[in-house]
């Protein structure tokens, strides 16, 4: 059997650069072990009429890339996170186009759309923070009054960029702090309800963000955590939790994200800090890892075959675990900031060991 080739779809930014390299080098150098060939490309980067895509090969003996004509790819992993852009355009001209090709997997809607999705099922429905759109301030205030605080979140954002935290005060006013769209930290400010309107009406644009119920996230120190929880499909094509860890963001952040500055924490660590009981700390972990299943069937059921995703999970002070935000397209950093080598290793083989099953199961079928 010839050797699969992998087409790593990805979009441009700026200059024709692509935002993950290291991690795409480190499935192609996995690739070459594993018998996978890998290739990075954008849809720009496809000639249809030559059915032929000038694409990025890694070469280990140059260590750099190489850009050089490929045939179109077996099997397509998508990496372009879901954004409102003419490149996300071209990424679904291209699907459209081109159905022939096997797919890992399909993308998910917005944050909204999923969390709809996801409130259908009863069981899910329980870990899910209280979500609306949001439309205008007057909205804000109303729900401020059941749910204090709220987060306010792009509808199609990552990495907590834009995501701001709002406190409804006993004085009548509001507190508010968060990060800008380039995660810039907002330094917490209190305002009167026409100066919040003021400050939202310039920052959230109308039907681009939810307001989210706000968990209590935040340790003795004073700054907030969460735990991303990784899950995958293996090289059976079955789903398998790769691994999960903690994070605690930095001071004055509302956000625990590593790309903001976070500090990645092993989870058994960071339960500790909360709960005493060991028993607890293990039903916590188990509680995350069978919503993590639940919620992949249900995915998959409504948008189509997936091969991975990142979970960003809470746990209150109660011990009940919330489903936080869903990552189609994750990054696995995590474990490596935690100096677990072999989680890290397995989350970046699995994909490729998945591409191989898959690619099997058509050859055979």
């Amino acid at each position: 059997m010839s050797r699969p080739l992998l087409g790593v779809m990805a979009i441009y930014w700026g200059q024709r650069h692509f935002e993950e390299m290291t991690y795409f080098r480190s499935l192609a150098v996995r690739g070459q072990k594993l018998g996978i060939d890998v290739m990075v490309f954008s849809p720009e980067d496809a000639d249809e009429g030559k059915h032929k895509v000038h694409g990025l090969m890694y070469s280990t003996a140059r260590k750099a890339w190489v850009r050089s004509w490929r045939r179109f790819p077996d099997i397509v992993y998508d990496r372009c996170r879901n954004q409102a852009s003419p490149k996300f355009h071209q990424l679904r001209e291209f699907r459209s186009k081109h159905p022939e090709l096997i797919y890992l997997n399909r993308p998910l809607s917005n944050k909204w759309r999923v969390h709809q999705a996801l409130s259908k099922n009863k069981d899910i429905r329980r870990h899910l923070p209280y979500t609306e759109p949001y439309s205008k301030v007057s909205e804000l205030a109303r729900l401020l009054r059941r749910k204090n605080p709220l987060y306010l979140k792009p509808i199609n954002g990552t990495g907590g960029r834009g995501i701001l935290r709002i406190g409804r005060l006993a004085n009548g006013r509001f507190s508010i702090q968060g990060r800008d769209p380039y995660r810039k930290i907002i330094n917490p400010q209190t305002l009167s309800g026409k100066e919040l309107a003021v400050k939202l009406n310039s920052w959230v644009p109308q039907g681009k963000y939810i307001m989210q119920q706000g968990i209590d996230l935040t340790l003795p120190n004073g700054r907030v955590h969460d735990f991303r929880l990784l899950i995958q499909k293996n090289g059976d094509g079955e789903w398998n939790v790769t691994g999960c860890a903690g994070r605690v963001g930095p001071r004055r952040s509302v956000t625990s994200n590593l790309h903001g500055g976070g500090m990645a924490v092993p989870v058994d660590r960071l339960l500790s800090r909360r709960f005493s009981s060991s028993q607890q700390v293990e039903e916590i972990k188990r509680s995350m890892e069978r919503l993590s299943h639940m919620t992949v069937q249900y995915l998959e059921r409504t948008y189509g075959k997936l091969c991975e995703l990142g979970l960003d999970i809470a746990v209150d002070p109660k011990g009940h675990v919330w489903l936080l935000e869903i990552n189609p397209k994750p990054s696995r950093e995590v474990f490596r900031q935690i100096g677990e080598k072999e989680t890290y290793t397995q989350a970046i083989s699995r994909p490729l060991q998945y591409a191989m099953w898959v690619f099997k199961q058509r050859k055979s079928g």
